[in-house]
């Protein structure tokens, strides 16, 4: 594949440029399988509809076509199991979870890792996503399997990693 340079101008990001060295969705890491898609992630409802609202020109026009999206504000309503299970941008800046590279944090560096961008903060948000599967054997605890009344919270947060929880 020949590298394709992406030139990013949102509100966050003004002309940083990335190269996509891979194909869309392949050559993941060994060992990093998200179970879907930013596309699906966006479909179901993440984030209350008000994540990338500024950058779809960034990604795919059909990764948009069917996204649950609320440019004006967050809302939970939009998100499949209908909670909030976000904490604000503030706090992950705080914690040191943002990379400059990625200023919106994980879901926007694996927009850009699933696209064919690879980075020297690609181990990190790795890492970082396998330490969500403790929240997997949570939800196994539920007393009925499928019962999305059962840690919803829990269950929006891991979508939120491109876990796909519903039918556990």
């Amino acid at each position: 594949m020949t590298p394709r340079e992406v030139v990013v101008h949102d509100r966050m990001q003004q002309s940083y440029a990335y190269l996509l060295t891979e194909p869309p969705g392949r050559n993941f890491h060994a060992g990093f399988e998200p179970q879907l898609t930013p596309a699906q992630m966006l479909q179901l409802g993440v984030f209350g509809g008000r994540y990338m609202t500024d950058c779809t020109q960034e990604f795919p026009d059909a990764w948009f076509e069917h996204a649950r999206l609320c440019p004006e504000r967050h809302d939970p309503e939009l998100n499949l199991f209908k909670v909030n299970a976000s904490q604000p941008l503030a706090v992950w800046r705080a914690k040191g979870w943002i990379h400059p590279d990625d200023p919106r944090g994980w879901f926007q560096w694996y927009c850009r890792y699933y696209q064919g961008r690879r980075s020297a903060d690609d181990e990190r948000q790795i890492r970082r996503w396998r330490a969500m599967t403790r929240h997997l054997a949570q939800l196994r605890s539920c007393p009925l399997p499928g019962d999305w009344n059962c840690r919803r919270k829990q269950r929006q947060a891991l979508l939120h990693w491109a876990y796909d929880c519903r039918n556990i």
